[in-house]
């Protein structure tokens, strides 16, 4: 089938986008992202059945009060017919831990059950609920970790034992191990100076018998940011980075620091990358589309695209 496109398949600020297939939305496709406040809920719920044109339905999150005014990267997984979404709650650059709201939908509204999954740790982003194939229910998440040859935001896995509990037994998956994964030189952080490193926005695709973590690395600010891949047996690891570096790379002049993915399957039955990228003039992070496509030596995606293009060209 022919799907023309051209990106940003949104014209709103819509960063850190998560799509699913949802068709009991009304809709074949949601997509819930950081942005601006809708009906006085977190996190506007668009909807699609092409993942080209969208529109927007409102607010997904009927905000908590007591956990900060900063909500971010959220992600839904479907359990036993509701709606689990998990994200991070904060001010700013501190204070973040990662919340669990449910829903009858999964276009909300979700309500927040009171619970901080990650109580021990000092700053955590970007949860991803994964489920294997057995049935365990995993979640991906960044954190602040200040030990190691590069320090800084970096991957860790938990196990869920219920939908709105850890384990308490997080693995690291990915550390720091390049340049481009800079977040800034001497910054100020817990007391102390570093060069910060920065791996966050965990995404796992189970394909082919191996597991792959697509998460995005350096600064959000900066066009260093890109998408990179680790590769393991089983969720738990051991991890290990695939590749030379980003496999999703700023293109001077027409793309600015694509990042934060999703990965769903596009109408079309191949896989398509979610994300977000700036403008040239870096006034908002929007939303885009391109091709994933599976080859013997990994993911390769054909992006990012600014041009009108096709998804379908990816061949499965």
């Amino acid at each position: 089938m022919s799907l023309p496109y051209r990106n940003p398949v949104h014209e709103g600020y819509f960063a850190d986008p998560f799509v699913m297939q949802a068709p009991s939305s009304g809709s074949r496709y949601v997509a819930i992202g950081t942005g601006s406040v809708q009906d006085e809920r977190a996190f506007e719920v668009l909807v699609s059945d092409d993942l080209v044109s969208w529109r927007s339905v409102g607010g997904a999150l009927e905000r908590p009060s007591g956990c900060g005014s900063d909500f971010w990267a959220p992600e839904v997984a479907e359990h036993d017919g509701r709606w689990w979404m998990y994200y991070s709650c904060g001010e700013g650059d501190v204070g973040h831990s990662l919340r669990v709201a449910v829903a009858d939908s999964p276009v909300g509204p979700y309500v927040d059950q009171g619970v901080d999954l990650t109580p021990t740790e000092r700053f955590a982003i970007d949860p991803h609920p994964f489920r294997d194939d057995d049935g365990t229910w995993y979640l991906f998440y960044a954190r602040d970790v200040l030990e190691g040859e590069r320090v800084g935001t970096m991957l860790a896995v938990d196990r869920l034992e219920t939908m709105s509990r850890l384990a308490g037994e997080p693995r690291s998956v990915l550390t720091p191990s390049d340049d481009w994964q800079l977040f800034l030189r001497g910054r100020q952080m817990y007391g102390q100076t570093y060069d910060w490193h920065t791996l966050e926005g965990p995404f796992v695709r189970h394909h082919d018998g191996r597991y792959w973590c697509f998460y995005s690395g350096g600064s959000w600010l900066e066009p260093t940011y890109g998408v990179g891949v680790a590769v393991a047996d089983t969720p738990l690891g051991p991890w290990t980075g695939h590749g030379d570096g980003p496999i999703l790379a700023t293109v001077p002049g027409q793309v600015v620091g694509p990042g934060h993915n999703s990965v769903v399957t596009g109408p079309h039955g191949a896989d398509v990358l979610v994300y977000h990228a700036w403008d040239v003039a870096q006034t908002a992070r929007r939303m885009c589309v391109d091709p994933l496509v599976w080859t013997e030596d990994g993911p390769r995606v054909d992006g990012p695209t600014w041009e009108p293009t096709d998804l379908e060209r990816t061949g499965g």
